[in-house]
């Protein structure tokens, strides 16, 4: 008897300092925070348990409370028409975690009410029932990786890992603190229909889906025993994902009878799909019911679709290639006078461009250097700098029609798709930013300030200048300019050259406006100390548009093709200080050190830029997770199934496509869209040389990426092209007029 009073004031001994461990607050690996936004985490989240001890064999609880900010939410395990479903993966070693149970969600409606999402706002909890090992003792270590996507006008991703222990023991203590908030999730939990004591009939008007085409029915809930809630608020159908469905609808008609409407997809299954999703009866006066629904609907038929479409979406690019094969008839209907001032302005939005601005920027601090000499000196370097550009536009226009003369097809940025020639660019970039730094100088060593600023900065350098910045701008295509490129090269060899030359001299306005608009040169800040620091700024911003090439060699030679141009790139950067050293010395010890570094340069380039001996490249993964890669005939299957088609013609090199994917194409609204409208999404990546796309894009009047085709299957003839830089508005508004056209169509 003694035993058993001693045991149970020992079990209550235990209970009591687990309970004030429970008291003294959560373990600090129990709590994280993710989402960060503007400095502060937009979600706050800790790992409860419900019990402060539990016994070999016992059952507990365990779950991730999420506390997020006003105005945001996460996700449902079905987020609906955008988001991601919130993820909580269990370690939890000497215990068995169940499957995780969702409170019946909330409902998200953008003000037009196109895009609908399920999720949680303020607080909720998501938990599981646990049970620990027979085996288990001493304490039980509980981990929970969370992945969330955190969401209000913009989507935020919060991963966070969570842990804490949990004392095993004689006996199970419950934690009465948390075990409030487990009982008020559960009672949020939507039951199944035999728990809830009811049962449910859907009853459709057809016998059978039919692909592509809504369906509607009606569903009943009745029930055994009492009265079912009255009325019900909006939000309180969720469906889940449904293999086949594109869209599922419930309106109320009477108590406890619903209208059900919905969409089945064009590439349904042929089994029969479920409706699914959980479903709350009442009103917060009435009380809540909320239940699980799994009812069978009803065996899918294909429709023929010969009729909705023509066959394929290749036949209209027949003769648009055929007209290319002869310069002189353009692809559009476009004058040249107009091409011309499109290549001029595109030209001058190109110094604005990422690909260019360092060099632009470059060049405006050599110019704000000469701007208080006399206007002559400065003219002739603005001259030198636009020559410099032309020449090189020019010299790129000949290529351009000597490779179309031999029967290849080309378009703007083709250079980029020579792993050689973007290393050759690399290592330009590394040495005139390390001439920045003051590893070496150009030109001979003068005493005296003026012969070092002519020999630095003479004209030779500003056509340097100029050429470089010609390299840089052929991989981006500017608003207009790839209109007007277009043109040029769908047109003779005289078109080409003055569509070349309207370019370069919009790439030189900039600082021809400084020479000829006296105003705009004395407003430029004195020459000062203050302009060393910039020059070395600038080398930062060369080397930052060098790491980007290395990227790109990447996609073209793989990551052993990486490898090999960082390796080139340090001898570049060796055989430059050596240089450096080289010019401080006199006779002999020059020559040795300049010698010296060519060598190391030479051998380097030898064993390093070889890069067909590396490795293939592998695929890059898509921004978009629904993309695929582009083929006429999956583009042609699309379309004669009845689906809208979005093409993005892109290049690893062109930044200004990285820019549309990473801000329009995997945003929020248009990702609805695609999934809303059965877009068929794929990408047509010119990293690489290909001369189908090469065709496509002078079939379409371009000659370089980005390039965007909005095709609807019941007019594949007349594809929509989109501007360069996209808007989410300008997808969403055509893909729903593609859709629209299809619609019509049947």
């Amino acid at each position: 008897m003694r035993r058993q009073r001693l045991s149970s004031w020992g079990v209550l001994l235990c209970g009591w300092v687990a309970s004030s461990v429970a008291w003294a607050g959560p373990p600090a690996s129990a709590v994280g925070s993710g989402a960060p936004d503007e400095g502060e985490p937009r979600v706050e989240t800790e790992l409860l348990v419900d019990s402060s001890q539990v016994k070999p064999g016992d059952a507990f609880r365990v779950g991730v409370r999420f506390k997020m900010d006003p105005d945001w939410h996460i996700y449902w395990k079905n987020p609906g028409d955008a988001g991601l479903s919130t993820d909580v993966s269990w370690d939890t070693p000497g215990s068995t975690v169940g499957e995780l149970r969702w409170p019946f969600p909330g409902t998200f409606r953008t003000p037009d009410g196109f895009i609908i999402t399920y999720g949680y706002h303020d607080e909720v909890l998501l938990f599981a029932e646990a049970r620990a090992s027979e085996q288990a003792s001493g304490s039980l270590t509980l981990s929970a990786a969370v992945d969330a996507l955190v969401c209000r006008e913009r989507c935020i991703p919060a991963q966070m890992l969570l842990s804490r222990s949990l004392a095993v023991g004689t006996q199970t203590v419950r934690d009465a603190e948390t075990s409030v908030h487990f009982d008020a999730a559960q009672a949020q939990v939507p039951l199944t229909l035999e728990a809830a004591n009811l049962t449910a009939t859907l009853a459709l008007e057809s016998q059978s889906l039919k692909t592509g085409q809504p369906f509607s029915g009606t569903l009943t809930v009745s029930t055994r025993e009492g009265q079912l809630p009255q009325g019900v608020e909006p939000g309180f159908f969720v469906p889940e994902r449904i293999k086949g469905i594109k869209r599922m609808d419930l309106t109320e008609e009477a108590p406890a009878r619903f209208r059900l409407q919905g969409d089945a997809s064009a590439n349904a299954p042929k089994e029969a799909p479920r409706f699914k999703g959980v479903l709350r009866l009442g009103t917060a006066q009435t009380g809540y019911r909320a239940v699980e629904v799994d009812l069978p609907l009803a065996p899918v038929e294909a429709v023929p679709v010969a009729a909705k479409a023509p066959p394929s979406v290749a036949a209209p690019v027949a003769p648009m290639q055929a007209q290319m094969t002869a310069p002189g008839a353009p692809a559009s209907g476009m004058s040249l006078g107009v091409a011309l001032l499109f290549a001029f302005l595109g030209g001058a939005i190109l110094n604005l461009m990422p690909c260019v601005f360092p060099v632009l920027a470059l060049k405006a601090y050599g110019f704000t250097r000469m701007a208080q000499e006399d206007r002559g000196r400065v003219g002739r370097h603005a001259l030198a700098y636009t020559g410099g550009i032309v020449g090189t536009m020019l010299l790129l226009a000949f290529v351009v029609i000597a490779v179309r003369a031999g029967g290849t097809t080309v378009g703007w940025g083709f250079q980029f798709q020579e792993p050689l020639f973007v290393s050759a660019v690399c290592a330009v970039l590394v040495a005139f930013a390390l001439n920045l730094f003051g590893v070496f100088h150009v030109g001979t060593d003068g005493t005296a300030l003026a012969s070092k600023v002519d020999a630095s900065h003479g004209l030779s350098r500003s056509v340097g200048e100029g050429v470089l910045a010609v390299v840089l701008a052929t991989p981006c295509s500017a608003p207009m300019m790839g209109t007007a490129v277009g043109f040029a090269f769908a047109a003779g060899t005289g078109t080409v050259l003055a569509i070349f030359t309207a370019l370069g001299l919009g790439l030189a306005l900039p600082f021809c406006a400084l020479v000829m608009i006296p105003g705009l040169a004395k407003r430029l800040p004195k020459p000062g100390a203050w302009m060393e620091r910039a020059k070395q700024l600038l080398g930062f911003a060369l080397l930052g548009t060098a790491v980007w090439l290395v990227w790109v060699v990447g996609g073209l030679a793989g990551v052993d093709g990486m490898a090999r141009l960082l390796a080139f790139l340090v001898a570049v950067a060796v055989g430059t200080w050596l240089y450096g050293l080289a010019q401080a010395t006199e006779g002999t010890r020059r020559l040795v050190g300049i010698v010296a570094a060519l060598a190391i340069l030479v051998t380097t380039a030898g064993f390093a830029l070889r890069f067909e001996e590396g490795a293939a490249p592998t695929a890059r993964a898509s921004t978009a997770s629904a993309a695929q890669p582009w083929d006429e005939a999956a583009v042609a299957a699309a379309l004669k199934a009845g689906q809208p088609v979005f093409i993005d013609f892109t290049a690893d090199w062109c930044l200004t496509c990285k820019f549309n994917e990473r801000t329009v194409l995997t945003s929020e609204g248009v990702r609805a869209a695609f999934t809303h409208h059965q877009v068929a999404f794929f990408v047509a990546d010119w990293t690489r040389r290909d001369a189908r796309i090469t065709a496509m894009l002078g079939a379409h009047g371009r000659a370089g990426v980005p390039m965007y085709l909005v095709i609807s299957p019941s007019a594949p003839e007349r594809p929509e092209v989109l501007p360069e830089l996209l808007t989410a508005d300008t997808v969403i508004q055509a893909v729903r007029r593609a859709s629209g056209l299809s619609a019509e169509s049947t």
